[in-house]
């Protein structure tokens, strides 16, 4: 059974990309959301 750090396994993950735009987001912590600012700005309009 192949065991890795959990820090490695974050690493490698790809960068979280917009449902809408397909432009990468910058990513907080706690951060749940699956939209880009850009995005989620034109909603609120």
């Amino acid at each position: 059974m192949l065991t890795t750090k959990p820090m490695d396994f974050f690493r490698t993950l790809p960068p979280k990309q917009c449902s809408d735009c397909g432009d990468p987001i910058e990513e907080q912590a706690e951060s749940y959301l699956m939209e880009c600012d850009r995005c989620l700005s034109k909603k609120e309009d």
